[in-house]
């Protein structure tokens, strides 16, 4: 199957944008870091919307190509954060190497996180719509609960991860992070692209129909939720070597709406509206928390509020079709690379009317008039409409 998913398109530079997008930011960022220009805080935002990237566009898999709604994405994000970021602090009492122990762990949290969601899944796929909303919720507060009160992870006071969390000493973190995101990427897009992403959207379109032409639905149902909660698991990895100690509060159900937020903003089954949204939405948070700090923090959300309910706005109304359609990428990229039309140009057409060989010269057909008495008359139609 993974096989069929790497073959199935011809390559295609539109279809690499995101790859090259994601590459450039990632050396551009590498090399202010080495020169010292790059300060602490941005290096860890990086990783914030490297991991939000991640969350956003595995959950697209689920909400928008599956049409299936999960709000259980951020309990399988804990469960990496937890789980793995846990192999990774006994790992590195025999590894010296941090970025190793990080590797190794991101496995072990996303393989961990996809056998979870295999459990889950076989029963909670035969169920559609708010049940499986309700299930999946049911779920992530049920996984952060579990965890918050075993005595391995710290229970109520979080699981410390100082030996294991990246510093300034250590190789940048943001830099591992996006190399995953456009291992991600790729894996995602070659999965959609492949006869195997049509057969998901089918079921998305009409399930009925979809078994009528003979479409296993619960395997690719049940496959595409393993194969986003094992990404969700890796995030939490990420998580949990980035932050300490890992606290079971944020692990919500405010960040599973924060992440169903970012797919839906983004646009549903649109990886490229993902990325964006997902790097927005991170930004917007961490600026509102920085600007406002004490009791104006409460204005957080009233503002996070009116900011989404613009943009969802912008992106629905049709009034504002026109000029969205104007500022595109597609429509900026388009002017960019248009050719001027200079009069020599149409003269050098070689469409153009004297280098196209006819057997009537165009002047004689220009000077040809229609004599009186010649005019073209229909035959009046028989009886009968014949």
């Amino acid at each position: 199957m993974i096989k069929k998913m790497l073959k199935s398109d011809d390559f295609k530079l539109k279809n690499c944008i995101n790859y090259i997008f994601v590459a450039a930011a990632t050396v551009i960022f590498a090399i202010l870091n080495s020169t010292g220009g790059l300060k602490t805080s941005y290096a860890n935002l990086l990783v914030q919307i490297g991991y939000s990237i991640i969350l956003a566009v595995s959950l697209n898999l689920v909400v928008g190509f599956l049409g299936e709604l999960s709000l259980g994405h951020a309990g399988f994000m804990c469960i990496g954060a937890y789980i793995g970021t846990f192999i990774s602090i006994q790992l590195n009492t025999v590894i010296d190497s941090k970025v190793i122990c990080l590797i190794i762990s991101m496995l072990c949290g996303g393989i961990l996180a996809a056998f979870f969601g295999f459990l889950v899944g076989l029963p909670a796929l035969r169920l559609k719509g708010d049940y499986l909303a309700i299930v999946t919720l049911a779920f992530g507060e049920i996984v952060r609960t579990v965890l918050k009160n075993l005595p391995w992870f710290g229970k109520a006071m979080g699981m410390t991860t100082g030996a294991v969390k990246f510093t300034k000493k250590d190789a940048p973190l943001f830099i591992v992070v996006f190399i995953t995101v456009i291992i991600v990427l790729f894996l995602v897009q070659s999965l959609v692209r492949s006869k195997h992403g049509r057969a998901i959207t089918a079921i998305r379109d009409n399930e009925i129909a979809a078994k009528a032409m003979g479409i296993n639905v619960t395997f690719y149902k049940l496959f595409v939720f393993v194969f986003a909660a094992f990404f969700a698991g890796v995030a939490g990895v990420f998580y949990g070597h980035y932050t300490t100690p890992v606290m079971y509060t944020f692990f919500s159900y405010n960040y599973s709406i924060e992440i169903l937020v970012m797919v839906v903003l983004g646009g549903m089954g649109s990886i490229n509206g993902s990325i964006i949204a997902a790097t927005l939405i991170t930004i917007i948070n961490t600026m509102l928390q920085k600007y406002l700090p004490g009791e104006l923090a409460a204005l957080k959300f009233l503002i996070y509020a009116l900011i989404l309910i613009g943009l969802v706005i912008f992106n629905n109304a049709p009034k504002l079709a026109a000029f969205k359609e104007a500022v595109s990428f597609k429509a900026l990229l388009a002017k960019l690379t248009a050719k001027k039309r200079r009069p020599e140009d149409i003269l050098n057409d070689p469409a153009h009317w004297d280098k196209i060989p006819t057997k009537i010269r165009m002047d004689e057909v220009l000077s040809t008039d229609i004599q009186p008495g010649n005019e073209y008359v229909p035959d009046k139609p028989e009886k009968g409409g014949k």
